[in-house]
């Protein structure tokens, strides 16, 4: 994200789509009115169709990894590719490496104890290495890839979303949500938004074939051209299903395409368009995945997406904190429902009658785990539940995997208690990786079962277009 996160509008996570059917419905009941739903599960997590990678035009679909210890977060193609021979690397949050096809390893994180998740990735002209960023702007080198500096330990206005190399990898940029650009190497600075007013948050950006320029484009679809790079168009204005999470560049330069959180492709200048997901994987309308990431082969004749919840994970690294007993039951019972759509019809769904669900959902996993939780269809009464029966944590501290996150101001209504998720991940900078029901990008009343980042609980305001008011503890 982010899986800069579904949804995402804010950067990552498409949960407003969950905060507008609530409001819609005004949805404040009585607590324990909904009836508690008896469903069977498995715990074995579920998974989006389309199996995390989602290729398009000549992009193959090489088999990848099973199941993960942390969400994937980003993917590099290997420039040496042919049409017949594709490979690309994978990127988990945890700094894991998968490389699939012709791609070959040079190395990972996994047995590193990262401060902060990885969220960008980017390979060597040559295919012979890669670089890692992680959202602190920490950078990691592998293979032919040298370290050419980093903004790790330094403290930043908003988090890293992105990374671009230069033409001769000698070189990378970084850059921010604010729209800041940070040069290393022979990258040249040709300007940034940082400092300056913008609508939307900046989720990726794309270099220019010589590296006398880039883009960055925002969530909600606004391009930014600098150096040589010329402008072919937006859609910053216009009104979008969800929000755009990442960008590609044909390698001539002459165009790029943007990628919404629901998978929608948008075309300028002369990059081709082979297909999307805007209708939904395999065309149904209610099966949407959530899209973190976009890449083209390496001729420009197809594009990969990267559909984060097409993995089953275990949410093991990092390690600590470590959840045991009823807090690991509550992150395996969560993740056993990741899904598209779990029952047709207008905001149906087995965790309670046809309402918004994401509080009956969240109380279900608290049921199933053992915890006595009446079935609630209001987020706040998960708060007035928790101040009487758990603790309730303000919005600063450092929650457990277990914890229920809320969004918006405080629980008093609809309008102020807007969304709920459960922690299934914690960093030890502080991000945080969530499991939510009733959540995007597919169309409100048709919604899922969702990850969500890793992002900061202090970012939340711009990765999820609403902040966070507290958490709850069982």
């Amino acid at each position: 994200m982010t899986r800069r996160t579904v949804g995402r509008p804010g950067v990552r996570a498409p949960v407003l789509l969950a905060l507008l059917a609530m409001i819609s419905l005004g949805v404040l009941v009585a607590p324990g009115a909904a009836r508690a739903a008896t469903i069977g599960h498995s715990v074995g997590p579920h998974v989006y169709q389309g199996g995390g990678v989602i290729g398009f035009g000549d992009a193959a679909d090489p088999a990848g990894p099973a199941a993960l210890p942390s969400v994937m977060v980003a993917m590099a193609v290997n420039p040496a590719s042919t049409p017949t021979d594709e490979g690309y690397w994978l990127a988990g949050a945890d700094g894991s490496v998968y490389p699939v096809g012709n791609a070959a390893s040079y190395g990972s994180l996994t047995s590193v104890r990262l401060q902060a998740p990885i969220v960008g990735m980017a390979s060597t002209p040559d295919g012979k290495g890669y670089w890692l960023t992680a959202i602190d702007g920490g950078i990691f080198a592998f293979g032919d890839a040298a370290f050419y500096g980093s903004m790790g330990g330094t403290p930043l206005n908003q988090p890293v979303v992105g990374m671009a190399p230069t033409p001769d990898g000698k070189g990378y940029w970084l850059v921010a949500a604010d729209g800041g650009i940070f040069s290393f190497g022979d990258a040249a600075f040709h300007g940034s938004m940082g400092g300056s007013p913008l609508n939307a948050p900046v989720t990726g950006m794309a270099a220019t074939g010589d590296g006398n320029g880039y883009w960055l484009v925002a969530s909600d679809g606004g391009m930014f051209a600098f150096g040589d790079a010329p402008f072919y168009g937006s859609m910053g204005g216009q009104p979008l299903n969800d929000p755009v999470v990442a960008m590609v560049a044909t390698p001539s330069g002459g165009g790029y395409l943007l990628v919404a959180t629901d998978g929608g492709i948008f075309r300028f200048g002369s990059a081709p368009y082979y297909g999307s997901l805007g209708a939904g994987y395999g065309g149904n309308p209610a099966d949407v995945p959530p899209v973190a990431g976009i890449a083209f082969t390496p001729d420009a004749l197809g594009y990969w997406l990267l559909e984060p919840d097409g993995w089953s994970y275990s949410f093991s690294n990092p390690p600590d904190p470590s959840p045991s007993g009823t807090a690991a039951a509550i992150v395996s019972i969560a993740n056993s429902q990741v899904n598209s759509d779990p029952d047709r019809g207008y905001f149906c769904n087995p965790y309670g009658p046809c309402e918004a669900w994401c509080a009956l959902f969240a109380t279900w996993v608290w049921q199933q785990a053992g915890i006595p939780i009446p079935s609630y269809p209001f987020t706040g009464n998960i708060y007035d539940w928790a101040a009487a029966h758990g603790q309730v944590l303000p919005p600063t501290a450092r929650p457990l995997p277990g914890d229920a996150v809320l969004y918006g101001t405080g629980p008093s209504s609809a309008s102020t208690s807007l969304h709920v998720g459960l922690v299934v991940q914690t960093w030890p900078d502080g991000a945080i990786v969530t499991v939510e029901g009733d959540a995007g990008p597919a169309p409100t009343g048709s919604l899922a079962v969702i990850i969500n980042g890793p992002y900061l609980p202090s970012r939340s305001a711009i990765y999820n277009g609403m902040p966070i008011y507290a958490f709850a503890q069982p």
